[in-house]
């Protein structure tokens, strides 16, 4: 039976297990080699149960992953809206 760990980036539990059997022992390096919490939750869903399975093999998960803008999804149209005063170029 197939347990995902990442809804958005498609990620098993058994492809988590390999990359730290391979070395990737810590939160972010195993988050940049396997790619969850990559997806548009940016790791609200998959985070925690990561850090279970990592703790379950021994690993430190350590204290997290790093956090880039935007750390919540924004609407293209709130980038895109025109500020006042502002000419749009072509």
């Amino acid at each position: 039976m197939k347990t995902i760990a990442c809804l958005c980036e498609d990620v098993t539990r058994d492809e988590v297990i390999e990359a730290i059997m391979l070395g990737y022992r810590d939160i972010e390096s195993l988050k940049r080699f396997v790619g969850f919490g990559t997806g548009p939750c940016q790791g609200k869903q998959c985070i925690q149960f990561v850090r279970e399975i990592m703790t379950e093999m021994g690993a430190d998960p350590g204290p997290g992953t790093t956090s880039r803008p935007p750390i919540s999804p924004v609407p293209l149209a709130l980038m895109a809206a025109e500020v006042e005063g502002d000419e749009k170029q072509l």
